[in-house]
């Protein structure tokens, strides 16, 4: 089977090592890909915005399956233009894509699935900002309502603060989300998904703010464990069967089935779990270390499910033990990045490449703002944590920044339910 992987970060250079190692895989290609990537894969340049671009592409290569990783190509329907072209492909529609792409399409979708998640209020004119941020606190939660990469959401309980943020947004021309606060430790849930069809993967935490201690502002991730060992066993079934089914089984209600990775972010609060947010595909840093501890075969399971054929793929394997990835940011991010600087270490046991790229010399330099994330794995999250720290040790990137407590919290047993 020849695969061909759209996107050019940490995840996509995870889901290439994932599927390197299914047997079923032949020749793989990814667009565009980063400095790590071309070790496992051809890399080959491509505007992943342009349908046009991304099916020409996967014609030339004559490939089998195409993976999308990132939103932006979902929510612009660059999957419909590839199934429209015959071509086999892991990710939802522009019209499935909205319950990512659109924060007010998600609350409607959950609200006729019945599906537990935060009060909500649009506004879309400044004139109405002020009382209707009245009428949420003490802990304002602000959602720039469309793609913001992890980082167009605001929790504080300065009234400023997210008055600030809420202004920004409608004078960018975005719509925004007032939520009403969950409490409550937070669990990303991948799941397959083919129309009705559902098949979690295992759950994880991510560490969205930049600084330790959960300090700072959002990111797109600075880390992430898995599993959860202060997660009841039974959640994930309760998630997926009170959460992701009826979801799925809305969408297809309403003429859009959902094809691909539906990520599901919760809060675990006293009265069960409540969605955060729903994504359409692979989260980065989360599916580094979840796809780690994966040992069925993932092209086949994509394929599975790009194919309708989901239901009748064997239960999925998982190694014993845990995972942790480390993500290594460059300076200033999640401000405007400091790029072009040479990593020493880049190419060791357990990196995944992210915003990288190499210099007219050949040398890996950083070309992003996550520059790549080390994986750790261990019999359990000490030992997981361990061995992403001392990973990460042998890197050096001037002015490279990490967080020091990645799963920390877990591991001594400061987390609960």
């Amino acid at each position: 089977m020849r695969v061909l992987v759209i996107g050019s970060g940490g995840r996509e250079h995870a889901l290439l090592l994932g599927l390197v190692a299914d047997p079923s895989v032949g020749e793989l290609f990814v667009a565009p890909g980063n400095a790590g990537t071309e070790a496992i894969a051809t890399n080959r340049a491509v505007d992943v915005a342009s349908a046009v671009a991304v099916v020409a592409l996967a014609r030339e290569l004559d490939v089998d399956l195409v993976v999308i990783g990132p939103e932006v190509p979902l929510v612009l329907g660059v999957a419909d233009a590839l199934r429209a072209a015959g071509i086999a492909t892991f990710g939802p529609s522009a019209a499935a894509a909205r319950i990512e792409g659109s924060k007010a399409f998600a609350k409607d979708v959950m609200a006729a699935a019945g599906v537990r998640t935060a009060t909500a209020e649009v506004v879309d004119n400044p004139a109405a900002l002020d009382a209707a941020l009245d009428r949420f606190g003490p802990t304002w939660v602000v959602k720039d309502d469309g793609l913001a990469a992890g980082k167009g959401v605001v929790v504080t309980t300065d009234r400023a603060i997210a008055r600030d943020h809420a202004a920004e947004c409608l004078e960018s021309g975005h719509p925004v989300l007032l939520e009403s606060f969950l409490d409550g430790p937070e669990v990303s849930l991948f799941c397959l998904v083919d129309g009705e069809t559902v098949v979690p993967l295992i759950p994880a935490q991510d560490h969205k703010r930049v600084g330790n201690g959960d300090t700072g502002p959002n990111t797109g991730g600075m880390g992430a464990y898995t599993p959860l060992p202060w997660l009841p066993a039974e959640t994930t079934e309760q998630i997926v069967e009170q959460i992701v089914k009826p979801v799925a089984a809305e969408l297809v209600s309403r003429g859009i089935p959902f094809n691909g990775l539906l990520y599901a972010g919760l809060a675990i609060g006293a009265d069960g779990p409540a969605v955060v947010e729903f994504n359409a595909r692979f989260g980065d840093p989360e599916t580094q270390a979840v796809l780690a501890l994966l040992r069925s075969p993932l092209g086949q399971a994509l394929y599975a499910t790009a194919t309708g054929t989901l239901a009748r793929l064997p239960p999925l394997e998982w190694a014993d033990g845990a995972a942790v990835t480390v993500v290594l940011a460059a300076e200033n991010y999640p401000g405007r990045p400091r790029t072009g600087d040479r990593i020493v270490g880049a190419e060791g046991d357990g990196v995944r490449h992210a915003g990288t790229a190499r210099d007219a010399d050949g040398q890996i330099v950083s070309a992003g703002g996550r520059v790549l994330a080390v994986v750790g794995t261990g019999a359990d999250l000490a030992a997981a944590r361990a061995q992403a720290y001392t990973r990460l040790t042998a890197i050096k990137l001037p002015g490279g920044h990490f967080r020091n407590d990645i799963g920390l919290a877990a591991e001594q047993g400061h987390i609960s339910v």
